[in-house]
């Protein structure tokens, strides 16, 4: 539980660098730089002070950094220009929750009690009362429609990630050869990464990627941020987040980390001036007690 609460702070503030780093460099751009960075951070952590790329659950953690890592964040960050970062993560955290609990009992067989489901339901009910609907959002209907499939999108490769992070965290089990979260933050990053580059040279190819003429001195603006949202999300955060998966189920899991919009409201409080709405402090106080009762019935168990 206590790594599903520190995934969600670091997912917060990875957030809002993304936004930040999207706007000015393209979300295919920003994606690119952040994952290429976190992986070799994480490569440096894995074959300093972890397994490397050993261990039968390799193949199941690359398998899930394709589907986490590249489909995923590259919808995420086809939502966040969109939708905005409020509603993207919300889209995200939201859906990710219910898919990754009915994936991960069809496959694994994981079953959750019901005192379990009720609590994760009043956590992601109190999300989407606290940011459903954004009042910031002023985009076309278009532009809308597209940045929530994009956000459907980013949930299901989120979901089904953590899934397959679970199957790779039982491979471990089975074959007495456990894997710490930095390294299995790696070893997913690589086949993010692998997808993320090819997805990029393709659509650069076709002249899809973002290709409007950045203002000079658009990168030198933009790499704190790169770098600040490389070690939030895919470097720290996951890493955290993995150590959460290879101990909890993803049905309970992610409910904790879909309390990052809220999280994000208080950080824009504080890093951009935006005030909560009075139904942001609502939903947040429903969400909080939705996590303090999981925490206290996981305690009871």
């Amino acid at each position: 539980m206590f790594a599903s609460f520190l995934t969600t702070i670091f997912f917060s503030l990875s957030v809002i660098f993304a936004a930040r780093s999207a706007r000015m460099l393209g979300g295919p751009r920003a994606n690119l730089a952040r994952i290429c960075l976190a992986t070799v951070l994480l490569a440096g952590w894995a074959h300093a002070f972890g397994a490397g790329l050993h261990g039968a659950s390799l193949p199941w953690f690359f398998l899930s950094g394709v589907i986490g890592f590249g489909l995923g964040d590259m919808a995420l960050f086809g939502a966040l220009p969109r939708i905005g970062p409020r509603l993207a993560i919300l889209l995200t955290q939201c859906l990710a929750a219910p898919i990754a609990a009915v994936a991960e009992w069809a496959w694994l067989g994981t079953t959750l009690r019901s005192v379990d489901l009720a609590c994760a339901a009043v956590i992601l009910a109190g999300v989407a009362v606290a940011l459903a609907p954004d009042r910031g959002l002023e985009v076309d209907r278009r532009t809308f429609w597209i940045g929530a499939l994009f956000g459907a999108g980013s949930a299901l490769g989120q979901a089904l990630g953590a899934v397959v992070s679970r199957k790779a965290n039982d491979v471990a089990a089975l074959t007495h050869f456990p894997i710490d979260g930095g390294t299995a933050a790696y070893q997913r990053a690589i086949g993010g990464v692998l997808l993320t580059v090819l997805a990029f040279w393709l659509m650069r190819k076709s002249r899809a990627a973002d290709d409007a003429v950045r203002p000079p001195g658009s990168w030198r603006a933009a790499w704190p941020f790169v770098v600040a949202n490389a070690l939030a999300g895919p470097a720290i955060g996951v890493g955290c987040y993995q150590w959460a998966l290879r101990t909890t189920p993803s049905g309970i899991v992610l409910p904790i980390i879909a309390t990052s919009p809220l999280v994000t409201i208080v950080l824009s409080f504080f890093l951009d001036g935006l005030r909560p709405t009075r139904r942001a402090v609502l939903g947040g106080l429903v969400a909080v007690v939705g996590a303090v009762g999981l925490k206290l019935a996981q305690a009871g168990n």
